[in-house]
C-alpha cells in the first residue's frame, strides 16, 4: 500500500512522518529527494541556473536555497518555472524508490512524505491521502518561529502552496496537529492501525 502524507508548511508533517517510521512504515521523503536532484552537476541544477542565473549558487557551486526562495516566493510565475523543473524529477525518483522498497520487502506500507503531494499530482498515484492540519494562525506562528521569517515572508511562503482547506478535500484521513505533540502522536498511532488493517484487506484480495 502507498500512502501520501502532506500538509502545509510548518503544519507538523515531519512529526507525523517520524512516528510512522518508528511504527514500521517505509518513508520516502520528497524534501530529501528535492535536495538530491539539485546537487552540483545534476541536470536539474543546470536548468535552475539557466532560468534564474548564477546568483542562486554558493561559492562552492551548491544551490543557495535562501537566495532561490527569495526569488520564487515573491513571484508565482517563477515558482511555477521552478516546479516545472523539479516536480517531474521528484516523481521519477519517488517511483524508483518505491520499486526498490517493494523489491526488498514483502507488502510494505510505503509513505510518500511530500508537501507538494497534491500540487505535483502525486496524490493521484497513491492508495490513501493523509493531510496534517492546523489553523492558518498557528501555521504562521510556527513558520515564523521555525525559520526566523518576517510576517510578510511567512505569508508569501504559505500563499505559495495550496491552502490547507483545499488539501483536506483530497484527504482520506486528516490528522489534527493543533494540540500537544503527545495528542498528535496518539492520533498517528491510531492512523497506523487503520492503515495496516486496510492493507491486510487489500493484500488478502490480491
Amino acid at each position: 500500500m502507498i500512502v501520501g502524507l502532506t500538509g502545509g508548511i510548518a503544519s507538523g508533517k515531519t512529526l507525523v512522518s517520524n512516528e510512522l517510521r518508528k511504527l514500521g512504515a517505509h518513508i520516502i521523503d520528497a524534501d530529501v529527494i528535492a535536495r538530491e536532484i539539485v546537487e552540483p552537476g545534476s541536470p536539474a541544477l543546470a536548468e535552475i541556473v539557466k532560468e534564474f542565473g548564477a546568483g542562486i549558487l554558493k561559492t562552492d557551486g551548491t544551490l543557495d536555497r535562501k537566495a532561490l526562495a527569495k526569488i520564487v516566493f515573491s513571484d508565482k510565475e517563477k515558482l511555477l518555472i521552478l516546479n516545472r523543473i523539479t516536480h517531474p524529477k521528484i516523481i521519477e525518483r519517488t517511483k524508483a524508490l518505491i520499486g526498490e522498497i517493494r523489491s526488498a520487502h514483502k507488502d510494505p506500507l510505503i509513505i510518500i512524505d511530500a508537501a507538494v503531494l497534491i500540487e505535483a499530482g502525486i496524490h493521484a498515484s497513491v492508495d490513501e491521502v493523509v493531510v496534517v492540519h492546523i489553523s492558518e494562525d498557528e501555521q504562521m506562528k510556527r513558520l515564523i518561529a521555525r525559520d526566523n521569517l518576517t510576517d510578510d515572508e511567512a505569508r508569501k511562503r504559505v500563499a505559495s502552496q495550496l491552502p490547507l482547506k483545499e488539501k483536506t478535500v483530497h484527504a482520506d484521513y486528516v490528522i489534527d496537529n493543533s494540540g500537544s505533540p503527545e495528542a498528535t502522536l496518539e492520533r498517528v498511532q491510531g492512523l497506523f492501525l487503520s492503515l495496516t488493517k486496510k492493507q491486510k484487506v487489500v493484500d488478502s484480495n490480491k
